[in-house]
C-alpha cells in the first residue's frame, strides 16, 4: 500500500498542476506575435506627424500638427478570390503563420466548410502581389483576400463553397463592395497566377450578386469590336494580351483556356464587357 501511495500521490498533484495551468492554443505564438503588431499599427496611426518641410534652399517651412475630427479607416472595396495550391487547411495556415513565406490572407475557407479568419478587414494582406486591375496597381491596400483550401486540380466542395457565399454577403454588406469588384487572382496577375481557375462557380457566385456572368443568350459583337480595348476597360493588364485572354476565359468560359479568341469567346467577352464597362 505504501508503494501505491507513493506514485498515486504525485500523480494526483501533477493531475492538480494540469487542470489549474492555462490552456496552450496551438496558434498562441503567432497570436500573440499579431497582437504586439496591431499594437504598433494603433501607436502609429495615433502618433502627431507634423509635415517636417524644407524649401529649396533648405530652410524650414512653418508647419504643425491639427487633428482633424472627420475621418475613419479606409475600408476595403475588393474581394480577391485564390485557391490556396497546398493540401490541407492546416498547411496552408502554417504558411500564413510563417515570416519566410511573406504572404496571407484574411480569410482561408476549409474543404469542410470551416471559416478561418486570420486578419482583421481593414488592415493589408499579403496576397495581391504584383498586380493591377483597371487603373489600381496597388491591390493588397483596397481588396480582401479570401484562399480556398484546393491545390488547384479538384472541384470545390459543396461546404466550402456554401460558406464562402456566406461569407461574400457579410463582406458586401459590411463594406458595399459592388458587385463587379468580385474578382479572382487570376484576373489581377494574368501573367503570374492561374487562381482560382476555371473549376472556380463563378456562375454560382455572379447568381448571387458577387461578380457578373455572361447571358444564356449572346449576340455578335459589331464588326468594329475590339478585344483588346474591352479587356482592358473590363479591368485586364493587356500589357500580356495573350496572358490577359485566357485569364478571362478561365473566369467568363471556363471551356478551355488557350490565348486565343475563337468566336464564342468574342461573343462572351463583348456581353461581359457592356455588363463591367456599359
Amino acid at each position: 500500500m505504501k508503494n501505491t501511495a507513493y506514485y498515486i500521490l504525485p500523480l494526483a498533484i501533477l493531475l492538480t498542476v494540469a487542470s489549474c495551468s492555462p490552456k496552450v492554443l496551438p496558434y498562441a505564438a503567432t497570436n500573440k506575435v499579431y497582437n504586439h503588431q496591431t499594437d504598433s499599427l494603433l501607436e502609429v496611426f495615433a502618433r502627431e506627424q507634423p509635415a517636417m518641410l524644407v524649401d529649396s534652399l533648405g530652410m524650414p517651412i512653418p508647419s504643425e500638427w491639427i487633428g482633424t475630427v472627420n475621418f475613419n479607416a479606409r475600408k476595403p472595396n475588393y474581394v480577391i478570390i485564390h485557391y490556396t495550391a497546398q493540401d490541407s487547411l492546416a498547411q496552408t495556415i502554417k504558411t500564413f503563420t510563417l515570416v519566410k513565406p511573406q504572404v496571407s490572407a484574411h480569410y482561408v475557407v476549409g474543404k469542410d466548410g470551416k471559416v478561418v479568419h486570420m486578419l482583421n478587414d481593414y488592415l493589408r494582406a499579403w496576397q495581391a502581389g504584383i498586380s493591377k486591375w483597371g487603373s489600381i496597381t496597388d491591390m493588397n491596400s483596397c481588396s480582401i483576400g479570401i484562399e480556398i483550401d484546393n491545390n488547384g486540380h479538384e472541384p470545390f466542395t459543396d461546404p466550402q463553397v456554401r460558406s464562402l457565399l456566406a461569407l461574400l454577403a457579410q463582406l458586401k454588406k459590411a463594406y458595399n463592395i459592388p458587385t463587379a469588384n468580385f474578382i479572382g487572382h487570376q484576373d489581377i496577375a494574368p501573367a503570374r497566377k492561374p487562381d482560382p481557375g476555371p473549376l472556380f462557380p463563378w456562375k454560382l457566385l455572379a447568381a448571387k450578386g458577387f461578380g457578373y456572368w455572361p447571358d444564356e443568350l449572346l449576340e455578335l459583337p459589331p464588326d468594329n469590336f475590339d478585344y483588346a480595348t474591352a479587356l482592358r476597360l473590363i479591368g485586364y493588364d493587356t500589357s500580356n494580351l495573350p496572358a490577359a485572354i485566357t485569364a478571362f476565359k478561365r473566369h467568363f468560359v471556363q471551356i478551355e483556356d488557350s490565348p486565343t479568341m475563337g468566336q464564342l469567346d468574342l461573343n462572351v467577352l463583348y456581353n461581359v464587357y457592356r455588363k463591367y464597362a456599359p
